[in-house]
């Protein structure tokens, strides 16, 4: 499981449909043109000491939009993305299947209904660390905008079983996580309904006013106890950039000032990879159509490519191969 000693399996998921704003469909396009799976690559290679590791690219998959996708109740474009999760999750789970971490490149955030629902086929066990501005976990009941990427922690989590309707295009997922195992970091824009869902279900969670209080250390320190402190299992990151300051990651679809440092991003996905224990990532809502200039779709993307190679084992101390001896001059 360990993200430390396995290979990676990439796969580009250019997909809006969960949310109104086009755009956000070129982000794998746009984390390709800036080099991450060769960056990746770099990284997995040197710094593999067990195995041969290496990075597959799954390429980008193709979702059609299925024709006179009515809304349910307010609900927008429901089979469209029920059929695009379903498939992106049968191509996790494959990748899981390999023994590889699973890469995913959004693509909006409901996509992570897929990537969680394939990550938990092959390990039921795992964890969620879910860094977001936003809860994403409203119903189709509570939403008020019906866009379904701030509905996909609703569809995942069994203690909502009932209190989700029949939504045309879902009959495929099953929820898959309980209350305690997600943690989320980095909220400051959560409706009312969602905020009651939390509190009921006790799950935890740390806003960025418990960021402020505590400092991002604690914060880490706290998350990792509350998945991994019974027993060690996989962790399935899913980081919204939105959950990063608007000045960090500003071409995002749903920005909300007063968010994580760049900082912050990275000692989040530095402690996730020092567990040994990183299993899916999903790196979410890059959208290089909403930078008001060419430099702020720079900083956003190459931000979103600095969190996945964190991820990876790149330490901002600076990092050595391991394998190579610096200390004995070449003959």
């Amino acid at each position: 499981m360990s993200a430390k000693s396995k290979s990676v399996g990439v796969i580009g998921a250019p997909f809006s449909k969960g949310q109104p704003r086009g755009g956000v469909e070129k982000g794998p396009s746009a984390l390709r043109k800036a080099g991450l799976l060769e960056k990746l690559q770099e990284q997995v290679e040197t710094f593999c000491l067990t195995v041969e590791c290496d990075v597959k690219d799954y390429g980008d998959l193709s979702f059609a939009d299925v024709p006179n996708d009515i809304p349910f109740g307010i609900v927008k474009n429901p089979r469209t993305v029920g059929k695009a999760t379903e498939e992106l999750a049968s191509v996790v789970a494959e990748v899981q299947k390999s023994g590889r971490v699973s890469v995913v490149m959004g693509g909006d955030h409901s996509l992570a209904i897929g990537t969680i629902s394939g990550h938990a086929r092959v390990h039921p066990d795992l964890g969620v660390i879910w860094v977001d501005a936003h809860a994403d976990i409203n119903t189709p009941a509570t939403t008020t905008t019906g866009n379904l990427h701030g509905q996909p922690v609703s569809f995942l989590l069994k203690e909502l079983t009932g209190k989700i309707p029949e939504v045309p295009g879902f009959s495929w997922a099953t929820p898959c996580l309980t209350a305690k195992d997600i943690v989320y970091i980095g909220l400051r824009d959560v409706d009312p309904g969602e905020h009651c869902i939390l509190k009921t279900l006790g799950i935890k969670y740390f806003s960025m006013t418990e960021v402020d209080r505590l400092g991002i250390g604690k914060v880490m320190e706290d998350a990792l106890a509350h998945l991994l402190g019974r027993k060690k299992r996989p962790i399935h990151l899913s980081f919204d950039v939105d959950g990063l300051d608007p000045s960090i990651t500003p071409a995002t679809g749903t920005p909300v000032v007063g968010g994580l440092s760049h900082r912050e991003g990275i000692y989040i996905t530095e402690e996730i990879y020092k567990t040994g224990l990183l299993s899916g990532l999903d790196i979410m809502e890059v959208n290089p159509v909403l930078g008001k200039t060419p430099e702020e779709v720079t900083r956003t993307v190459n931000t979103a490519v600095a969190v996945t190679l964190a991820c990876f084992g790149v330490a901002r101390e600076g990092n050595h191969d391991p394998k190579k001896d610096y200390l004995s001059p070449p003959k």
